[in-house]
């Protein structure tokens, strides 16, 4: 409900901006569950496409949306639904094996039709090695620069995270001074390839 009413209020102030709403834990546990999921997200709230995590069984759940004209956006490396199975916010894919399968996953939810995929908390260089790999957009968040594109979490960008933030994190409201110079400040540095920097990156 939460994410309906999120997703709601996000599409009515768009303009041109691609909506991609999250599919929340257990929200696609099943087929059934995630059509009724995306259906209201997409549906009834405005998004453009719903994201999940994972690959393996996931797999199936990407097939039978894109099948039902669902837009789908994958997400692996560091899973947040699935960090205490993980044992925390941890990079992922580091060591040959744990690349490899992440490498494969990858593919995977490619060739299952997700449209877009979203990297987090990988090593730059297999970001990178899976962003030429790929035909489709991938999508880095602490994932180096070469990446066809980047996101941030709000909070992180703006320096307000309580505790200790992502190494990957950059404040950009303490440089800009304000919201509105921050984010401009946050898209201008991406689209200069200037974030992420070296310090921001595994």
């Amino acid at each position: 409900d939460e994410m309906a009413y999120h997703t709601r209020s996000v599409a009515q102030a768009l303009d041109n901006a691609l909506l991609v709403a999250d599919l929340p834990y257990m929200s696609y546990r099943d087929v059934e569950h995630a059509r009724a999921a995306a259906a209201r997200l997409i549906g009834d709230c405005g998004a453009a496409m719903v994201k999940l995590e994972g690959a393996g069984w996931v797999c199936g759940i990407i097939s039978d949306l894109v099948a039902r004209e669902a837009p789908v956006c994958a997400h692996l490396g560091l899973t947040p639904q699935a960090v205490h199975r993980l044992g925390g916010y941890k990079v992922q894919g580091r060591g040959q094996d744990a690349a490899e399968r992440l490498f494969a996953d990858a593919l995977a939810v490619q060739d299952a039709g997700a449209e877009m995929l979203v990297l987090e908390a990988v090593p730059a260089e297999l970001a990178a090695r899976i962003t030429r790999a790929l035909a489709i957009p991938v999508i880095g968040i602490g994932a180096g620069a070469a990446c066809d594109g980047q996101v941030l979490v709000l909070y992180d960008m703006l320096g307000i995270t309580p505790g200790k933030r992502p190494k990957f994190s950059k404040d950009f409201l303490g440089e800009a001074g304000s919201v509105p110079a921050a984010l401009r400040a946050y898209v201008e540095a991406v689209r200069q390839g200037r974030f992420p920097a070296a310090e921001h990156v595994y």
